[in-house]
């Protein structure tokens, strides 16, 4: 699945994208999204869950903070519009198509966190950390 290419978020600026990443409990992929792009330069990443017992409970603060939201599916996006559709209208918005079967930091959902989120992070122009 490939993501439309975004915009620069803050063209001409050097002030960090704030990215926040989306999932049901925020307990493994969003947590590893965070961590992995949370190293990356000019990046700043948050993570949170929109389920009761997210470790994380997504809030309108965690929104007004993201340039970005990054959803792991499409219920999130939904759950984000109910509860959220206001803050919405000034968000960028995606969703990245990953299912619950990955365990926290499993190489194969980092590998696929980076092919699908690179493409964001390159166009506000940072690069992978080391």
């Amino acid at each position: 699945m490939l993501l439309p290419p975004l915009q620069p978020l803050r063209p001409g600026s050097r002030l960090p994208i704030r990215i926040l990443f989306v999932c049901s409990r925020n307990r493994r992929r969003s947590p590893t999204a965070e961590a992995v792009f949370g190293a990356y330069p000019g990046v700043e990443a948050l993570s949170a869950g929109t389920s009761p017992d997210a470790e994380t409970l997504l809030s309108a603060d965690l929104i007004e903070w993201a340039d970005l939201v990054l959803v792991m599916q499409s219920v999130h996006r939904r759950r984000l519009q109910s509860r959220f559709g206001s803050l919405l209208k000034a968000r960028k918005i995606a969703v990245l198509g990953i299912p619950d079967d990955y365990d926290f930091m499993d190489p194969k959902l980092v590998r696929i966190l980076k092919s699908r989120i690179e493409p964001y992070v390159k166009n506000t122009g940072t690069t992978q950390a080391d």
